[in-house]
């Protein structure tokens, strides 16, 4: 009787716990009508997705788990992938110039001009940066040109244990946005001067806050069997370029910062740091972006599933389906759509058996 008693006490302050713990968007329903529809697939692992004006897609490939990929950034249709701008410039080893060559893509952007972006973090399986490797590249994407080239090979700005993650471009104010998710800060780079400056690198909002991530009944492990710590990593500008959204991987805290403090080079640290603040408590989520109206979409990899954040403060499930195996990084496409990718990040690689995708879906207004 006893033991009765307080195994059934012991079940009560487990209900209790989980109850109480819940994420407040675990039980939303999804939006009724929005389904996914792929679009590309893949047998490469890819993160990043990129939709120009004419609808194609555009992916990054990046070395992060190995070392033998066949192309780091390509246009994808179906099952179809061809290199982008063209083959030597997605051939790398070591004897070739890290200046002329993708080495570790790990994030693809187009702007409001049709401009496509190239992130290269150049740190193959994150084994630390190659010497003169890290770069952002403009180019167009229809006929391949470079238009623009961003040096960020300064060791006081790109540290040599950095991982660039994922970039937003302000073609208004000529400015773009990058995270560091493994050493926790953000790059600010002034496109008119080519001058980057490495900024938040002591707070602790570009940090990781220890979060385990589980998706589908594993815990997320690196290829060592660690438990990653990944620091800022999606990053997302309004509508109106006034602020920056950002959140690490595993963490829960959504945070922004105005960008005119960003591009405040006048600032002190510290004040740079106040001037950061706390917009929500969320799920460990890796891709963010905004729609024109200002909605706020969040990759949640531990449901499966697409958040997003409404402009009165409301989280809403999107959509929700086995098929989001880790939802990475998202595009919005000239159709009205958004894209995502899926990246497998929680299976090892070795087990996974199905190909990479992205898929896209509307959202109705």
């Amino acid at each position: 009787m006893k033991t009765t008693y307080w195994a059934g006490l012991t079940l009560l302050f487990s209900w209790f716990m989980v109850a109480g713990c819940k994420n407040d968007t675990e039980e939303n329903t999804a939006i009724p009508g929005v389904s996914l529809t792929p679009v590309a697939s893949s047998r490469v692992q890819w993160t990043g997705v990129a939709v120009a004006r004419d609808g194609r897609i555009f992916a990054n490939f990046p070395r992060m788990e190995t070392d033998t990929i066949p192309y780091s950034v390509a246009f994808v249709t179906g099952d179809v992938a061809t290199p982008f701008p063209n083959a030597d410039w997605n051939n790398w080893n070591p004897r070739l110039a890290p200046q002329d060559h993708f080495i570790c893509v790990q994030s693809v952007y187009i702007d409001d001009q049709n401009n496509l972006w190239v992130l290269d973090a150049a740190s193959p399986q994150m084994r630390g940066i190659v010497r003169n490797g890290p770069k952002l590249m403009k180019f167009n994407p229809a006929t391949g040109q470079i238009l623009q080239r961003v040096d960020l090979s300064n060791e006081t700005i790109v540290y040599p244990g950095s991982y660039l993650n994922d970039v937003r471009i302000d073609t208004q104010k000529n400015y773009a946005y990058i995270t560091d998710s493994n050493q926790g800060a953000i790059i600010v780079v002034n496109l008119a001067t080519g001058k980057a400056r490495r900024v938040l690198n002591q707070s602790p909002a570009t940090k990781s806050e220890g979060v385990v991530i589980q998706v589908e009944g594993r815990v997320w492990r690196n290829q060592a069997g660690k438990v990653p710590s990944v620091d800022a990593d999606g990053i997302a500008l309004t509508p109106q370029r006034d602020y920056l959204y950002f959140h690490a991987t595993t963490g829960r805290t959504l945070y922004r910062i105005a960008t005119a403090a960003l591009q405040n080079e006048s600032l002190t640290p510290s004040q740079l740091n106040q001037s950061v603040e706390t917009v929500k408590e969320t799920d460990p989520t890796d891709g963010l972006l905004f729609d024109p109206n200002g909605n706020l979409y969040l990759t949640y990899v531990q449901q499966n599933a697409v958040e997003r954040l409404t402009p009165g403060g409301d989280l809403q499930r999107v959509v929700q389906d086995a098929q989001l195996k880790w939802p990475d990084s998202f595009a919005y496409g000239p159709d009205g759509a958004l894209y995502v990718t899926t990246s497998q990040l929680h299976i090892p690689r070795l087990e996974r058996t199905e190909p990479y995708r992205i898929f896209k879906f509307t959202v109705p207004q």
